[in-house]
């Protein structure tokens, strides 16, 4: 019996942070590529998500095991003039690259594309990003909450009619990233909840079904400005402080009601009272500019017929021109793939049924009289232009 895998000798370097390009990499991995990760000298913060609501509490690093599994690690400080010479002897080694550092963190750690491929021309380059590479917003940072769930539509459609979006599963939009290939259903609905189902491997603590009023933590949490619009507030625990100052009320910081986590799930519905009140008070416009500023991760909740205004969506060669169809489908959704430097075929209408039956069965080798008998048998139908 061969060990050999299909990825077997393939080398990746992971400096990708969160979930979804590790968990690329993961699934690289568990086909035999060989992993490298790499991580700031005091580790990256998905090392302790496990700690943090509203993720499941545990004793062990759940979350960190599932996106990291397989891989090596190497502690980096890419800000270190000496790490240069590091990441070139790690990319000449390498096959591929994962990369999700936001374009202008990137640049200035020098390591775009053109800065590495100097090193390794034949380097496969993972770039991913939040927004894509073009459009307003490419060089925002975007977690999965604010841009696959609430920028995207899904999370507008994710709730009772009158009620406000829940937060959704944590870490499903970047797993469904990761695979973004094919999978038994099953196998891709446990992966995508992968997390979750991960923390109740661990043998975790839940907190149940998401409280808007009550969350676990409130910084993490739905709200709603004073022009009605609902947004997905994200804080991660090095931008609280930011938080409390961008909207106006540091003295939170030393509330001793929020002291600590345990403080500040006891008391989460308090806070939220008070978060709820601080946004209700500005239009959404002035939270934009204030989360901006502070550099603040947030995501407004989208409906569909706002979602197919969005300039990133045609920047980015998402929604592309469907040929064809008739009527108002002049447009359709791109695939989620991209080659660099690779343009896709432009989108055309679908098939009518049998359109092509002709041509199909001539390449495969009927002759004309075959193709007439297996018509007036009804084996093939009869071909129709368009699709009904």
């Amino acid at each position: 019996m061969t060990t050999d895998n299909i990825f077997s000798g393939l080398k990746v370097v992971d400096l990708a942070s969160f979930i979804a390009g590790p968990a690329a990499a993961v699934i690289l991995s568990d086909f035999g590529a060989e992993v490298i990760k790499v991580e700031p000298p005091k580790g990256e913060l998905w090392r302790i998500a496990h700690k943090i609501p509203p993720q499941p509490m545990a004793k062990d690093a759940y979350a960190w095991h599932l996106s990291n599994r397989n891989k090596r690690g190497l502690a980096l400080d890419l800000k270190s003039p000496g790490a240069a010479a590091v990441m070139e002897r790690l990319v000449r080694w390498a096959d591929v690259l994962i990369v999700n550092t936001p374009h202008p963190a990137r640049k200035k750690l020098h390591l775009e594309y053109e800065d590495v491929v100097q090193w390794n021309p034949r380097l496969i380059y993972a770039d991913l990003t939040g927004f894509g590479e073009k459009g307003p917003d490419a060089d925002l940072p975007g977690f999965d909450i604010t841009a696959y769930w609430a920028r995207s539509g899904l999370l507008s459609q994710t709730r009772d009619a009158g009620a406000p979006p829940t937060w959704p599963l944590s870490g499903s939009g970047d797993h469904a990233t990761a695979v973004g290939l094919y999978s038994a259903l099953l196998a891709e609905g446990v992966w995508a909840a992968g997390v979750f189902v991960q923390a109740a491997l661990a043998e975790a603590k839940f907190y149940g079904l998401h409280d808007r009023k009550s969350p676990p933590n409130p910084t993490m949490n739905v709200y709603r400005s004073s022009d009605n619009q609902w947004f997905l507030l994200l804080v991660t625990p090095d931008k609280v402080s930011a938080l409390a100052t961008g909207i106006g009320r540091p003295e939170l910081l030393t509330d001793a009601r929020f002291a600590d986590p345990a403080k500040l799930v006891a008391n989460a519905a308090q806070l939220t009272a008070i978060l709820d009140g601080v946004f209700a008070s500005q239009p959404m416009a002035h939270w934009r500019e204030v989360f901006d500023h502070a550099h603040i991760t947030f995501g407004e909740v989208k409906a569909p017929s706002e979602v197919i205004n969005d300039p990133q969506l045609r920047e980015n060669d998402i929604v592309v021109p469907l040929e064809g169809a008739g009527g108002k489908l002049t447009s359709t959704i791109s695939s989620p793939m991209q080659v660099h430097g690779v343009a896709k075929v432009p989108a055309k209408r679908a098939p009518g049924i049998g359109e092509h039956n002709e041509e199909i069965l001539k390449q495969l080798g009927f002759s004309a009289s075959d193709i007439d008998r297996l018509r007036a048998s009804g084996v093939v139908a009869q071909a129709k232009e368009r699709a009904a």
